[in-house]
């Protein structure tokens, strides 16, 4: 089969364009480019498609360059097709980022590519990676450690980007060059360019490709096609598992934001390991500022939601942290909340913002319930033997009170254990006081010594709201 014929084949087989699509060619000058930008010429009219091309100048070849760019412009030119030329600066980019060459590369290249996609109107990228890159990419990523994901290897279609030689060996794309003697600029110019560093040791790839590839194929003469119907094989199984993982996690989410997601731990508890890995993987990478959490980091978690206790945590890198509650599992980057210490007056409306809270306390003559507010949001206090200011804190070492109800003085600390409060969420709880004695445990229980009673006079009420910021 030509090659051309081989692209519209992989092109219909995974749905990569259509008509009236503009494909923007990621042009390097190298056989796998040149071979797909001069196939995709030859079927534009058939395929019913335009196409441009980019060249990327990553700045890291200098003595390069500028051959690569004189013989993209002949070729596209001979092709009559347009070529923009874009510079990134992928060192500057590296160091300022602490990536390596390889990472900062690939994240400008695409930025590049976005940039000229958006000018030209273009609704494809078109880019050369080959059946041989798919079997190499398996291979660092196996040697790496990798699970099912990582093992699908590069996907055919990704968003807007397309892989029409995907399918095809890089014996096949060389074969047509030379069969199709694609001369670009003198009869004794080669068809293609030869990046140099594809010929250097310094990179996994480039082992993978020139030292372990050789020898396992004298093994497997078709290893090639064997790890591309693999990969194949790992995608189809992927997305079945995908659309599981998708259905179970939107039954798990109690809450999300951008800096924490929490989850149910009951139904998280008996999932089997390898769904609740995955479940978790896509948790965080839904989940902005979690996403740099490892394979490490997943594993511990499953740990954690097994074996761990209520108010056990993982503490992770970048200060992210997954706690166990009594009903939920919460993962988040937030800091926190600490309850600064405060004055609260009769008659006074007191902000709590870091709490996102608002305690008002109003002098009343009787005890007057407001059914719309939460019996545990509103307390009654005897004012006359209050001693104001009232402090407003966050909980201390050795804290006790008499809760309401219970006859008898409690540790704040067991009480928090009682009330099934999570340890990360207990500095935030307002403690109440009048002089050194807790009035209130805001939002739970009152202190049974300061309580409205027959001789009570005047009356104490708080109230605790949320903050509208």
């Amino acid at each position: 089969m030509r090659l051309p014929d081989r692209i519209k084949a992989t092109i219909k087989k995974y749905s990569m364009c259509i008509q009236g699509d503009h494909l923007l060619v990621g042009l390097s000058g190298g056989p796998d480019s040149v071979s797909l930008l001069t196939s995709l010429c030859e079927l534009k009219q058939n395929l019913e498609i335009s196409v441009t091309a980019a060249y990327i100048d990553h700045g890291l070849r200098a003595d390069e360059i500028p051959a690569e760019i004189a013989f993209c412009n002949t070729l596209c030119s001979r092709l009559g097709v347009q070529l923009f030329v874009k510079t990134i600066k992928v060192k500057s980019y590296a160091s300022e980022n602490k990536k390596n060459l390889q990472e900062a590369a690939r994240d400008l290249r695409y930025s590049a590519f976005d940039e000229i996609i958006r000018e030209i109107g273009a609704t494809k990228l078109a880019l050369g990676h080959n059946a041989n890159d798919q079997a190499e990419t398996m291979l660092m990523r196996l040697f790496r450690g990798a699970g099912m994901t990582g093992l699908s290897g590069i996907p055919p279609v990704r968003g807007i980007i397309i892989r029409p030689l995907i399918e095809t060996e890089r014996v096949e794309i060389e074969k047509f060059l030379s069969d199709n003697n694609l001369k670009v600029g003198t009869h004794s110019d080669p068809p293609y360019v030869v990046d140099s560093s594809n010929l250097k040791d310094e990179y996994l790839r480039n082992k993978i490709r020139r030292h372990i590839m050789p020898e396992i194929r004298k093994h497997n003469a078709e290893l090639i096609s064997t790890l591309s119907r693999t990969a194949d094989i790992m995608r189809d199984e992927e997305r079945y598992l995908e659309l599981i993982v998708t259905k179970t996690l939107m039954r798990l989410i109690s809450r999300k934001s951008d800096k924490a997601i929490e989850l149910f731990a009951a139904p998280l508890e008996m999932l089997d390991n390898v769904l609740l890995r995955r479940v978790l993987r896509r948790a965080v990478d839904e989940t902005a500022s979690l996403r740099a959490i490892s394979f490490v980091n997943i594993e511990d978690m499953m740990v954690l939601i097994k074996k761990g206790r209520a108010g056990d945590r993982l503490h992770l890198h970048n200060n992210i942290r997954a706690i166990k509650g009594y009903s939920t599992v919460k993962i988040t980057s937030e800091p926190p909340i600490k309850l600064d210490n405060h004055k609260l007056n009769a008659n006074e409306i007191l902000p709590l913002k870091e709490a996102t809270l608002v305690l008002q306390s109003t002098i009343a003559d009787t005890i007057e319930r407001d059914p719309a507010v939460r019996a545990k949001d509103v307390a009654f206090f005897n004012a006359s033997i209050l001693k104001f200011p009232l402090s407003v804190r966050h909980r201390k070492s050795g804290d006790f009170f008499y809760p309401a109800g219970f006859g008898k003085k409690k540790k704040l600390q067991d009480f928090f254990v009682d009330e099934k409060i999570p340890r990360d969420e207990r500095d935030a709880v307002p403690i109440v006081t009048s002089g050194d004695d807790i009035i209130w445990v805001a939002g739970y229980r009152a202190d049974d010594r300061y309580k409205v009673d027959k001789s009570t006079g005047s009356i104490l009420k708080l109230q605790l709201k949320p903050l509208k910021i």
